[in-house]
């Protein structure tokens, strides 16, 4: 239970990779600053190091791998079913590197954090260091981070928070990506805590999946 007496939000993670978003929002939650559960992990692949860190933290990791259902629908359907078993309200990426089909979830909100202030370097193949690498080229002063809804075209949604990161002179792409994600370690904790909150409202009135003490 969180200090005001109702139940930590549950949210589960998608990831492609590292898991070092994962790692932080774990980091927060176990300082007691962020009022989530994060019950289950899933990744797009069987290899991603972030299931292995859900894993050390004692949280139920699987991947689900296009190449084991046959078509996206098929794998997104069995996705959500496993994240819906889990009595999932929130549903976050992590760096997850496939487009979600967004209809099995039912309702549950989907989240996102993009390096770069959208809707400047968002779409579909702007990812990584392609972000940064766009970002440098275009001669901008100013990029960041953004988390926002996602619907179905990639970094679209409702933009519900952002961080500015200055770019300098003697900026390389590795430079700013690094300063750009010790921003996102700030700004996803800080945009969750306030959905938690009931601050942003991510659900229709009414219903949607908020638990009782979320109406």
């Amino acid at each position: 239970m969180t200090e005001d007496g109702a139940s930590p939000l549950r949210v589960a993670v998608l990831l492609s990779g590292g898991g070092r978003t994962l790692d932080n929002l774990l980091q927060w939650q176990a300082r007691g600053e962020l009022p989530i559960e994060i019950p289950c992990v899933a990744a797009n692949r069987s290899g991603a190091r972030g299931l292995s860190i859900a894993q050390e933290w004692g949280i139920p990791a699987r991947s689900f791998r296009l190449s084991d259902h046959g078509d996206r629908a098929t794998r997104d359907a069995a996705l959500w079913s496993w994240i819906r078993s889990y009595r999932i309200e929130l549903v976050i990426l992590a760096g997850y590197l496939a487009l979600l089909d967004l209809e099995p979830g039912e309702g549950i909100p989907v989240l996102n954090i993009h390096p770069s202030l959208l809707p400047r370097h968002g779409g579909q193949g702007y990812y990584g260091r392609r972000v940064h690498e766009a970002v440098l080229s275009a001669g901008d002063s100013v990029s960041g981070c953004t988390v926002h809804l996602v619907d179905e075209v990639f970094d679209r949604g409702r933009i519900l928070g952002q961080k500015e990161v200055p770019v300098l002179a003697d900026d390389d792409v590795d430079r700013l990506a690094h300063r750009v994600f010790e921003a996102e370690r700030q700004l996803y904790p800080e945009v969750l805590r306030a959905v938690a909150a009931g601050e942003i409202d991510l659900w229709p009135q009414g219903g949607g999946n908020r638990t009782p003490e979320r109406r």
